[in-house]
């Protein structure tokens, strides 16, 4: 298995949801109970409580109760969570006789199981709709290849996993399989499979494959996908593996290959978005002097607003409106066309000028520093943009994209990147520029995040690049 694809299917949110009922649990007996212990006993409880949640989640992940695939069927859950509490009561009830006697701490631990266990029921009910509600923001819009009647079994089983998807429709094989079926009742078919993913800012496809001789054609396709960083969840028993990374799982009586050029691992993406809030936040509030003398200088200098809306191509194609400090005169776009003629980017797709006349005298002070973009912090604390990813294109760069070029933004764009701490300025190429993003996509970590942002801050105290 690829490095990128352990935990992919294990659920992080129910692990936290769990450490955090039994925090809960632990809370209200201290709320009621609390003032009964002495000092060592609230120690030795903390201790408790802490080895109890510990043995708990690892008997429910051992049972595979945070595996994504796992059919929700309440009878089986429960089972499997009282299974887990018991161990845990077990383990902790021995813990106790042994190291205390005084009946007071035996009530405190009795009134902590029952609240603990009647929260775990609750949970247990309620649990695919929270997850729903909790995971609205990240759930991947999909669509399914194949036949209508082919998925019907295949969409039964998913729906009573943990699987949640945002499903945006079918995609016929052929052309002549929309011709048989009722209008609308398909998006198009595979041949128009590239518009299709450009229209729809569609995130992964589900492929049912029943005949081996439909594999060489649907090859093309996955390979498109893999091209474009679109994810492939192939519904078969084999299939070649191409540059994608892969892993296989299940989902009722049906062997998935997911092939992938991105990280699905949740609890790394979970550490992620963590970090994003965080450095936003702080970003926002070291920066809050900076913005505000920079507002005032804006406003002094030229006429129009302090700061500069666009809208921009985030993941998959989404639209997101980004937020800078305006460094250009108001009237900067429609010059822009006069200007092609001068872009320093080779292929037309970008475009840079080192001495644009747009730029204004305050604009190229704070292009020069790079605090133009310290309002872009608000994007990466409310979720549109990362600290780190790729450089957030425009709509009309996006238009002349060619499919290799769309895999760039199979991510979140970023305040900074491979492209920005590699000289971004000296690069003329924007194939260059591709094959930096590409490879932070395929070599992505945490550790490599925090590598970028340190040299963002030496990139921008030496200067080094900046337009």
């Amino acid at each position: 298995m690829n490095r990128t694809n352990t935990g992919a299917n294990t659920n992080t949110l129910q692990i936290l949801l769990d450490i955090l009922i039994m925090a809960i649990a632990y809370a209200l007996d201290v709320l009621v109970f609390g003032r009964e212990l002495l000092q060592n006993q609230h120690i030795f409880f903390l201790v408790l409580f802490s080895v109890f949640t510990l043995i708990y989640v690892l008997a429910n992940k051992e049972a595979y109760l945070y595996n994504v695939t796992l059919f929700y069927y309440l009878d089986r859950v429960h089972r499997k969570l009282t299974k887990s509490f018991l161990t845990a009561m077990i383990a902790t009830s021995a813990m106790l006789y042994f190291m205390t006697s005084v009946e007071k701490t035996k009530k405190f631990y009795i009134v902590f199981l029952i609240i603990a266990y009647v929260l775990v029921c609750i949970k247990m009910f309620f649990n695919k709709k929270l997850m729903r509600y909790l995971q609205r923001k990240t759930i991947p819009r999909t669509a399914f290849v194949g036949k209508v009647g082919e998925f019907n079994k295949f969409r039964y089983f998913l729906d009573k996993t943990s699987i949640h998807i945002e499903p945006v429709g079918y995609i016929a094989m052929k052309r002549e399989n929309m011709e048989l079926a009722p209008e609308g009742t398909y998006l198009g078919c595979l041949e128009d499979l590239e518009n299709l993913i450009r229209t729809h800012n569609l995130d992964q496809l589900y492929i049912i494959q029943k005949d081996g001789a439909e594999l060489p054609f649907t090859q093309q396709y996955v390979d498109m996908c893999i091209s474009m960083g679109v994810t492939v969840r192939l519904v078969v028993d084999l299939y070649k593996r191409r540059r994608a990374s892969s892993y296989v799982s299940t989902v009722g009586t049906y062997p998935i290959i997911t092939y992938h050029t991105i990280s699905l691992n949740t609890y790394e993406q979970m550490a992620k978005r963590l970090m994003d809030i965080v450095g936003g936040l702080f970003g926002i509030i070291l920066s809050s002097p900076i913005m505000l003398i920079t507002a005032i200088a804006i406003k002094l200098d030229s006429k129009g607003p302090v700061i500069f809306k666009q809208t921009r191509v985030g993941q998959n194609g989404r639209h997101f409106k980004i937020y800078k400090f305006r460094s250009m005169y108001i009237d900067a776009e429609e010059r822009k066309k006069e200007l092609m003629a001068q872009n320093e980017i080779e292929g037309g797709v970008m475009f840079k000028m080192k001495d644009d006349p747009r730029i204004t005298r305050v604009g190229k002070i704070i292009r020069k520093l790079s605090i133009d973009e310290l309002p872009q912090f608000f994007n990466i604390f409310f979720g549109s943009m990362s600290l780190v990813g790729t450089r957030p294109p425009t709509l009309d760069e996006v238009e002349k994209y060619k499919r290799e070029q769309w895999r760039r933004i199979s991510i979140k764009p970023g305040l900074t990147g491979m492209w920005q701490v590699n000289g971004r300025s000296d690069i003329q190429n924007f194939d260059e520029i591709v094959e930096l993003d590409v490879e932070y996509i395929d070599n992505w970590s945490l550790f490599l995040d925090i590598k970028i942002l340190f040299k963002t801050v030496w990139v921008i105290i030496a200067r080094k690049g900046a337009c």
